[in-house]
């Protein structure tokens, strides 16, 4: 399939701003599953725009204004290719899952394993980790046990949380959106020592009013592969990825920061049209 990305962005600000410096990740990933024909940014009132890779190797934007400003727009344009993906099949065992932290494959991402800013490793995820893959001796199996034990367990609720909900407070309130279910699948994997990162990225069947979330676990002999908690599903081609980190903090498509009045409005739009 091949899509074009429209995200618009519109920042209102009720005095004038000035000294503003931001960080846009919009630039979707070329990996085996996609690839980027075209990439456009544009950014009113209109600076410089410099273009780097982050430590993960996620696409960051970044363009600072000096002067006094009441608005910013951000608008990216992309034009995407996805590629058919074969994933393990759900009925593989690839690896035990007593034997998955001695792999050698395991070394590079030890940081997957470790808490992060909205994912904490504690007894009470490890205890959710071992109902969830009760019986459970392989670790891809255990992945998508958890996968299907957080879809069941949360209740999607748009509007409910913020993106900077702690997984901590998602266990107890058991609601949430995208991200909190991509938190919980990834603080429920690493307690059982699998690799689990956060992607950012779009659903091109869903009303796309935002970006969507989903998980990638580390798998011996298969790599990284996707499973979104939310559909209980593993992403095909109608999933558009922009990034992955840690957690959300790693990948938000926007971060500001600015000298001037406090109070803001926002306004998104997202529209994702499939091309010939």
């Amino acid at each position: 399939m091949k899509y074009e990305i429209l995200h618009r962005t519109r920042y209102a600000y009720d005095t004038p701003m000035r000294d503003s410096f931001n960080d846009v990740r919009l630039e979707p990933l070329s990996t085996i599953e996609q690839t980027v024909e075209s990439f456009s940014l544009r950014v009113l009132p209109g600076v410089p725009v410099n273009r780097y890779t982050d430590f993960y190797g996620n696409w960051i934007h970044h363009f600072e204004i000096p002067d006094d400003h009441t608005y910013l727009l951000i608008e990216s344009r992309a034009r995407v290719k996805t590629h058919p993906i074969v994933p393990p099949a759900a009925e593989a065992r690839p690896c035990p899952l007593r034997e998955i932290s001695r792999q050698p494959e395991m070394k590079p991402y030890r940081e997957f394993l470790q808490g992060s800013r909205y994912v904490e490793i504690e007894v009470e995820p490890w205890h959710l980790a071992l109902d969830a893959t009760a019986g459970q001796t392989d670790t891809w199996q255990a992945a998508l046990a958890i996968m299907d034990f957080v879809h069941d367990f949360l209740k999607y609720e748009p509007g409910t949380t913020r993106v900077q909900n702690h997984v901590c407070d998602v266990m107890k309130e058991r609601r949430g959106v995208r991200q909190d279910y991509a938190h919980l699948m990834i603080c429920l994997c690493r307690s059982l020592k699998i690799p689990a990162r956060f992607v950012s990225g779009y659903l091109a069947t869903e009303t796309a009013d935002a970006t969507h979330a989903w998980v990638e676990v580390f798998i011996p002999r298969y790599g990284w592969q996707a499973l979104d908690p939310v559909y209980n599903c593993q992403p095909e081609g109608t999933y558009v990825k922009i990034g992955h980190g840690r957690d959300y903090a790693d990948v938000p498509p926007v971060t500001a920061g600015y000298h001037g009045g406090i109070r803001r409005t926002m306004e998104e739009e997202i529209t994702i049209r499939p091309v010939e």
